[in-house]
């Protein structure tokens, strides 16, 4: 692992997340801003991708399920090469490529339509055993937020991956403390998360979701565990690189304007 470079690339993402929300007026910064240390590190140093061939039935598959941080994937998918960088300034605009939520049908490298909360997760599980039927040795990655697992359709989920030994299925809990109408704990308590998770038959790590060298880590361990889906826990910090978004909860869907824009890239490269 090159953290050096993947530390670079974090705040490049950063920037063009927080530049691409700006510019369309609208967006969630907050959420995007949590898990671009996650999603970069999994395209940057852990999936099997193609950018010239991403339809290739043999890929490892990543699947935003709290797709309203759509921007997180775009800057990501756009530096990864996927598309053209020049599609970033057309954000949540009508027939723009890039919707305020992943489509599949629109986006190149976007493998589902996400939005709807819960069911991201629940279509990751489905691809996950298609792959394991037909004895692919694809994975599954999919990044779940700490509000969004609230919606019964999660655990539902859980409890039939758990049954088909989903080993090629990796949940990744952004667990920012932070959801739309204020924090987890006041609105759904979520103590013991990770017991939780282990009773419905998963392995589960803890990470520092901020932390390149204890996301590999994790990630790391948990390619050990055979016969059972695995969960990584990465405890975030809500709007992450940017001071006056941090763990702010009046930044999970709102855009910076141009003062706020040019103080968040000042503090984002430093």
């Amino acid at each position: 692992m090159n953290k050096e470079k993947l530390v670079e690339i974090s705040k490049e993402l950063r920037k063009n997340i927080i530049e691409t929300i700006s510019k369309a007026g609208s967006g969630h910064p907050g959420g995007s801003l949590s898990i671009i240390d996650i999603i970069s590190y999994l395209y940057f140093e852990k999936m099997n991708v193609d950018v010239l061939n991403h339809k290739a039935e043999d890929r490892d598959r990543f699947v935003l399920s709290k797709g309203h941080a759509a921007p997180a994937l775009y800057v990501t998918l756009a530096e990864k090469g996927f598309f053209d960088k020049e599609e970033l300034n057309h954000l949540r605009e009508i027939g723009s490529i890039l919707q305020g939520h992943p489509d599949a049908k629109k986006c190149p490298g976007v493998d589902i339509c996400t939005g709807s909360l819960g069911q991201g997760f629940s279509n990751s599980c489905g691809i996950a055993l298609g792959n394991k039927l037909n004895k692919s040795k694809a994975m599954t990655y999919v990044v779940l937020g700490d509000g969004e697992i609230q919606e019964g359709i999660v655990w539902e989920a859980m409890m039939s991956a758990s049954k088909y030994k989903l080993d090629n299925l990796v949940a990744i809990v952004d667990k920012n403390n932070i959801q739309l109408d204020g924090r987890v704990s006041e609105i759904m308590p979520e103590e013991n998360l990770a017991n939780r998770i282990t009773d419905f038959g998963w392995h589960v790590v803890e990470c520092n979701g901020h932390d390149y060298d204890d996301i590999n880590r994790a990630f790391n361990e948990i390619e050990q565990v055979k016969d059972k889906p695995k969960c990584i826990i990465a405890n975030t910090i809500k709007g992450k690189g940017v001071s006056f978004m941090e763990d702010n909860v009046a930044w999970h869907g709102a855009a910076p304007n141009a003062e706020q824009t040019e103080k968040a890239i000042a503090e984002i490269i430093g």
